[in-house]
């Protein structure tokens, strides 16, 4: 018997190998093929990759290099968003420049992906927080600001206390920060925004031409919110201020059941609430509009939460009919979404059933489904449906009525059609040390002026002191020698702008940057853009659904109407991988003491059996936990192959026809199957299959004749090629023992024969009263008849049937055969 599987020499021998030769440098034949594969821009945190972290890189290595192999020219690279809180809070945390850490993070990151083996090209990392990198940053910020899409505005925003920045409406979860989960408050401070509601339309349209999770692109359609509908006013009244009345619009997208409004609903921030607030409601109102101002815009439209509200005192007058109606304030309502008030239909919308149950407000049926009313309500009736009770509008059914309605509010003058959008532009300020400067100056004389593009990069300041201060401003507000400058255009002194852009803006558009990460005089060379772009596959988490992938596509289409891309789309195929438990079942984190490093899987199995584990767990976008009896369970299949390939590297006999044939069945068919799963994101089936694969060669190999044949070769070099993008050491080092020249790594990936996988016969078990008896090779063209006979003449069921009666024969096609005997 040949040595057992020492997988630290093997790592350490084939590592220097691959690393002197390049073999991860990315191929630019411009006769070939790209393919662009890409991981989510991560952040390098101090705690390291955790195996959790490698459900998404190495399944994205294993089809990069299957891809390598198939002959495409394979981009693979990675780089780091290194700007942002998380890197800054953990500076001060430590005590240390966010520079030093970011640099020391990094350098771990890469050390565990490189222990694992991913073959990136390493030549194209990139790091955000580099001078080098933020410089196209802020050149992206001036192409917006010219085109109208980045403006400065005054407004509340959510604050959070205690990493001391402003927080965009997407970053705060159930009234706390994403990051720090710390409780947030409102801040008035003027900031700046980029303008991607202008885009809203193409968001939502061009999801059609992107193969996604059909969730992404519903969270993302969600999020923008498009609606349209009708803007009526209203008339507001105030009963202490008689003889003033006030416009209050409302925008429906059913204003087919406005003769059942009961009450309207202003949002709390609504201009009016003031005007409209009776005395004897002041207190109670005030107390309202304040516990709402620490609510988030998603916490207040979610669905699962009990809807609430106020009655300021006073009344609206609906146009249609004259009633009066009561005016409430309610945080399910949005300022900024719509006209910030709507008109409330118990009767027919599910949210205003609860509300008016819940405060004691009439609930009147306008819309029914045959033009009768039902009496009342135990729910709300929300379809469309024939009008009642509706004035001349009655008898129309929904959508008719819709048009007419329409119609009649813009001749007279108090409404009109609209279409609407729930979410707003993208907040981009932070009031933090570590990020890209905005490149703006601000002038008493000339107001606020870009930097001139030949003054890019705006250089962040080194400095030692970097924690925020308390009174909402930046960091670099204190640094006077760096915001006094002259103003580019009058030359008068003026002052640097000290907020810095969102970490998100760098992850805007850094998937360009890898085509020519070294560039310096562009921030991409658009020929080579053009080549390699849109990105065809991209894999990370599905938290990012409503802020990174929603921001890179806008970019991207900005990019586009600029004229320096052809493309509207950045990443054509995207794919989420589910999150990896503890072993017990539970998140992994530290405070629960049962975070798995890949450092110690990478010591005791190996990094082949750890890629192999990772990939064998479950399927891909399932949330799956980690078992310490199942990488036991990889390691002893991964020896297995080795002792099995060592002691058996193939002769030179020529096998019969049936033995070939018999192999090539197995081949092609495993050759088909991994290609597949593979391409799919099936990659726990294909480790499957080639578990099978080896099964059929070890059954082979015991019969003593098939190892010294050329079939057997030919197999054991086709297991070699499909086992090599999830192991690449063992395959490496199993081929350079079977075959002796090259790599396995720079072979032809293997393909099938049609031919082969047409069956001629099948293995069919055979069973007795439930019990296997026997396994026979029947052709499969015999008739079930046939096939009995076949079972009758095996010796082994004649000893089980011999002097019974047979009761019954059953027959599952190709499956299995059974004989009842009595």
């Amino acid at each position: 018997m040949a040595e057992r599987y020492d997988f630290k020499k093997v790592e350490e021998k084939w590592k220097p190998v691959w690393e002197k030769s390049n073999s991860y440098k990315t191929s630019e034949d411009g006769k070939k093929t790209k393919f662009y594969c890409l991981d989510f821009f991560p952040y390098p945190s101090g705690s390291g990759l955790s195996v959790g972290h490698l459900r998404n890189y190495v399944p994205t290595d294993v089809i990069s290099r299957m891809k390598r192999m198939q002959g495409m020219n394979v981009l693979h690279p990675m780089g780091w968003d290194a700007f942002g809180l998380p890197a800054e809070n953990y500076a001060i945390k430590m005590g240390v420049h966010p520079a030093e850490t970011t640099m020391k993070n990094a350098g771990n990151y890469r050390r565990q992906l490189k222990l694992v083996e991913c073959s990136y090209d390493w030549d194209r990392e990139v790091n955000s927080s580099d001078a080098s990198y933020y410089k196209w940053t802020q050149w992206f910020f001036l192409m917006l600001y010219k085109r109208g899409l980045a403006y400065q505005a005054e407004g509340a925003q959510w604050w959070c206390p205690t990493c001391r920045t402003i927080l965009a409406n997407e970053q705060v979860e159930a009234g706390r920060c994403w990051r720090c989960e710390a409780e947030v408050t409102k801040k008035d401070l003027k900031q700046w925004y980029f303008k991607i509601t202008a885009y809203a339309d193409r968001l939502i349209d061009d999801l059609k031409t992107v193969d996604w999770p059909e969730h992404i692109k519903k969270m993302q359609e969600n999020w923008i919110g498009k609606k349209t509908g009708t803007e009526v006013v209203f008339k507001a009244l105030n009963p202490t201020k008689v003889g003033t009345s006030y416009d209050l619009t409302i925008f429906t997208t059913r204003v087919d059941t406005i003769f059942g409004v009961t009450f309207l609903t202003l949002a709390p921030e609504h201009p009016l609430v003031s005007e409209l607030t009776h005395p004897s409601r002041a207190s109670e109102v005030s107390e309202y509009v304040e516990a709402s101002r620490k609510k988030s815009e998603i916490d207040r439209m979610s669905a699962e939460k009990e809807k609430t509200g106020t009655a300021l005192g006073s009344y609206a007058v609906n146009p249609f009919n004259g009633e009066k109606v009561p005016i409430f304030i309610g945080d399910y309502v949005l300022s900024g979404y719509g006209t910030g008030a709507v008109m409330a239909v118990p009767a027919h919308d599910e949210r205003d059933f609860a509300f008016a149950h819940k405060y004691g407000l009439p609930v009147r049926e306008v819309i029914t489904p045959g033009g009768n009313k039902v009496g009342p309500l135990s729910a709300a009736y929300t379809e469309y449906g024939i009008c009642v009770d509706s004035g001349e509008f009655s008898k129309l059914t929904s959508e008719k009525a819709i048009e007419n309605m329409t119609a009649w509010v813009e001749k007279k003058g108090i409404g009109s059609r609209r279409v609407n959008y729930k979410f707003r532009d993208w907040l981009i300020s932070r009031q933090r040390y570590w990020g890209a400067p905005i490149p703006v100056i601000h002038c008493d004389s000339c107001g606020s002026i870009p930097v001139p593009e030949t003054d890019l990069p705006v250089l962040l300041p080194n400095i030692s002191e970097f924690k925020p201060g308390e009174d909402g401003r930046s960091p670099l507000a204190r640094i006077t020698d760096w915001v006094s400058t002259k103003c580019p255009k009058c030359g008068k002194p003026a002052r640097r702008e000290t907020d810095t852009m969102d970490g998100f803006a760098c992850s805007s558009w850094y998937f360009l940057r890898f085509v020519d990460p070294k560039l310096d005089t562009a921030a991409f060379d658009r020929q080579r853009v053009a080549y390699w772009l849109p990105v065809d596959l991209y894999v990370g988490g599905a938290e990012h659904a409503v802020m990174h992938l929603l921001y890179a596509r806008f970019w991207t289409k900005v990019m586009q109407d600029e004229g320096l891309i052809p493309f509207s789309e950045p990443f054509a195929k995207l794919r989420n991988q589910g999150m990896m438990l503890g072993a017990d079942g539970e998140k992994m984190s530290k405070s629960k003491g049962n975070v798995i490093t890949p450092d110690e899987m990478v010591e005791k199995f190996g990094a082949d059996t750890l890629r192999a584990f990772i990939l064998f767990l479950g399927a891909f976008e399932t949330e799956v936990a980690w078992s310490d009896e199942g990488i036991k369970g990889m390691s002893r299949f991964m020896n297995r192959v080795h002792d099995l390939v060592q002691d058996n590297p193939g002769g030179n006999s020529t096998e019969s026809e049936e033995m070939k044939a018999d192999f090539y069945r197995i081949i092609h068919k495993t050759i088909k199957a991994v290609s597949r799963d593979i391409e799919n994101f099936s990659f726990n089936t294909a480790v499957a299959r080639l578990m099978e694969f080896v099964n059929f060669l070890s059954d082979a190999a015991k019969k003593g004749e098939a190892p010294k044949t050329k079939v057997w070769r030919e197999a054991i070099e086709a297991l070699l090629k499909l086992l090599a993008p999830i192991a690449p050491f063992l395959a490496e080092e199993l081929w350079e023992k079977v075959v002796g020249k090259s790599s396995v790594h720079q072979q032809k990936w293997p393909e099938f024969n049609e031919k082969w996988l047409v069956e001629d016969e099948i293995v069919l078990p055979v069973q007795v009263n439930g019990k296997l008896r026997d396994q026979l090779k029947i052709p499969v063209t015999f008739s079930e008849e046939q096939i009995r006979e076949e079972c009758l003449k095996s010796e082994k069921i004649q000893r089980h049937i011999e002097g019974k009666t047979v009761l019954k024969f059953i027959y599952v096609p190709k499956r299995m055969a059974s004989f009842v005997v009595k």
